[in-house]
This record gives C-alpha cells, structure tokens and sequence, in this order.
C-alpha cells in the first residue's frame, strides 16, 4: 500500500474516522463534504482509503485530507478474465487495509462507495470496527449490497433502501447550501434546462436539436439552455446550427460554472438521474429524467423511479425517447403550470436539508 503522508497542520483528535471509496464525482465529493463536516464540527481527524486512478488522488490532497491507496481491480462491466483476477487480488486489497487500520486505528470506517470501499469495509468488519455505509442511490452497488447486512449502520436517500441494510436512517445526500436557496420560479419567460453532466449526455445532446425548433413553435417565449459536456459541446452546438434554431433562444455550454443559478432560472429540467436528483430536490424543480442506461446496477433507473413515485419527476428511459414522445412530454409539462407548481412542491418534500448534520452525528454515535 501506498501511503501519502499529512498534510502540515492537520488537526489531530480524538475521533478518528477513515472515509473508505472513491472512483468518480458522486462518490468523491458527497466523500468530501462529509469529511469536512466531521472536522469542522466534531474535530475530527478524517483520512481517506483510495485507488490511484480514481478522481480522490487530485481532490482529496486539495481538500487538505490524507489518503492512502489500495490496488483493486473492476468487477462490474468487465469481462470473466478481469472479473476473475480481481477476485482473486481481492484477499490483498483486504489485508492492505488492515494495515492502514492497525496504523491510523480509525473508531468508524465510512464507506462511500467506489472501488476502495469493498477492501476498507471488509477489513473493518473483520477487525469489529464500527461501519457506516452511505448510499445515496435507491438500488445500492455491488459492493454495499454484499456488506449491508454486516455493516453498523447506513446513511441513505430513499426509504426503499432500508431492506439492503442493518440500521439505516434516511438521511439524504450532501447537497451545496446554494441549491436550498433557490426559491419559486419568477415571473419570467419559460426556460428548459438540459443536464448532461460533466460527460455530457449523448442521447440528450442528439436528441434536443432535432426537436427544438418545433418546441420553440409550440411554447411562445421558450427558452433553452443546454449542458452538453466539454467532449461534446462543440458537436452540439453545430447540431443545433444545422437544424436551423433560432440562435437567440437557445445556449450550449461545456459545463456550467454555476449549476444554481441555472436551475433558479429553469421552469423544468430534463437530465440523467444520479446524484443530480439531491439537487433538484433541493432546488424545488421538476424534471424529466432519462437515467444513463449503463450506470451500474441500473441505479440511476431506480433512482428516477423513486423520483416519479414521490410526484416529483417523470422517468423517461432512454430506449423509449423517440423525438415525438419528448416534444409532446416537454410540450404538455411547460404549458402545465399547475403541475410545474405541483411537481416542485414533491421535489421540496424529498429534499434533506440536515443531510450532513445528520450523517456527522451518526458517524459519532458509532464512535461511542
């Protein structure tokens, strides 16, 4: 195992907590906003178990935590000859993390989920270390489903969940305090946001300038901003170009530089339904989502079901979004503004607010 050392000045405390898992955005950053909750507020001293090609090598150093890393190998969407070694790799994984553990001696190992959490979890467990899985998803991965019923207890998004876990509390997912202060849609013009994240969404991107100008006829003063991704944006903006549009009303950006005060000006939503779905509970805006078919363990499709059950989204799934059905969906939503008004409340009453606070004080309960 390879281990980075601390950063100067690091606080050191009594609590001691190791965040175990990494890999992309959704598992480093919620990772990240719950380590800083357990510092600032309970003085704690945080250190993160990771891989070496995972988004934690860069995002954790900056953040001013320690990390450590772990070799393990894909087990999802991977052929039986990766799956098979990294199962066989799986035992070393485990006993490097033991190590880590007889070194920082952590009171509570969180697992975030990622590629480092099955062997830091695992270990915990062996070692009775108390452990806490957080799950903001509604189906759970594969490495949280194996452990759910061994762990201590579970921080989650969705009631649904509970069955995967021992003690689990519906917490919600960290969302940024900008997104809560989004209020009701002014009186302005209607506008459509699209969200592909920070990929993009190829389905959406190919999809909306062939219908845009026929939705723009529809709905008198519409606009459009669309989140294309940096790969893919270039492209998208010549779609548009090529479908005739009319350039005033519609924007195409790479990412957006900030993602509230775009959703402040959006009347609906139309996006993937990953960790974007805290968001737009906490912004109170109703959405169209059309989950990424191969996200893994089809989370992102339960997901977008928990959402269309709770009144707050309509789940789409990308296999039946023809051109007609999205102009006729996007049509009918943005001219209904009761049910705007209806689906939005919905969203607000699935948001958690305390989501951090909540976590932090389960983290410390194990603890003691």
């Amino acid at each position: 195992m390879k281990r980075v050392s601390e950063s100067a000045g690091q606080r050191v405390s009594k609590l001691r907590v190791l965040m175990a898992g990494g890999g992309t955005g959704g598992h480093v950053i919620p990772a990240l906003a719950i380590a800083r909750e357990l510092r600032d507020a309970h003085g704690a001293e945080v250190h993160f178990l990771g891989t070496e090609r995972g988004l934690e090598t860069r995002l954790v150093p900056e953040a001013g935590f320690a990390i450590s890393y772990v070799q393990v190998g894909m087990l999802k969407n991977v052929g039986l000859l990766t799956r098979a070694k990294t199962l066989l790799n799986l035992p070393r994984g485990v006993f490097s993390a033991m190590r880590l553990l007889r070194e920082f001696r952590p009171d509570v190992v969180v697992g975030v989920g990622g590629y480092a959490s099955g062997p830091g979890m695992l270990a915990a467990i062996f070692r009775r270390i108390p452990t806490l899985v957080f799950e903001p998803n509604a189906e759970p991965g594969m490495v949280n489903r194996y452990i759910g019923k061994y762990v201590s207890a579970a921080a989650i998004s969705f009631e649904t969940t509970k069955r995967f876990f021992r003690n689990a509390k519906v917490t919600g997912r960290p969302v940024r305090a900008e997104f809560f202060a989004i209020g009701p849609k002014v009186d302005a013009p209607p506008r459509l946001l699209i969200l592909g994240g920070s990929q993009g969404a190829r389905g959406l991107n190919e999809i909306m300038p062939k219908i845009a100008t026929d939705l723009l006829e529809k709905v008198p003063g519409l606009t459009i901003g669309h989140q294309a991704g940096e790969r893919h944006a270039e492209s998208t903006r010549e779609a548009y170009l090529r479908e005739g549009v009319d350039p005033r009303r519609y924007e195409v950006y790479a990412f957006l530089e900030d993602t509230p005060a775009a959703m402040a000006k959006a009347d609906l939503i139309l996006c993937r339904s990953g960790g974007t779905v805290e968001e737009l509970c906490a912004a109170g805006r109703p959405s169209i989502l059309v989950p990424f078919p191969q996200s893994a363990d089809d989370h992102q499709s339960r997901n977008a079901e928990a959402m269309q059950a709770g009144g707050a989204a309509i789940w789409l799934p990308e296999r039946e979004m023809t051109p007609e059905l999205l102009t006729t969906m996007l049509h009918d939503l943005l001219l209904d503004v009761a049910r705007l008004e209806q689906m939005s409340a919905a969203a607000r009453a699935m948001a958690h607010p305390h989501a951090l606070e909540e976590i932090g004080a389960m983290v410390v309960g194990l603890a003691r």
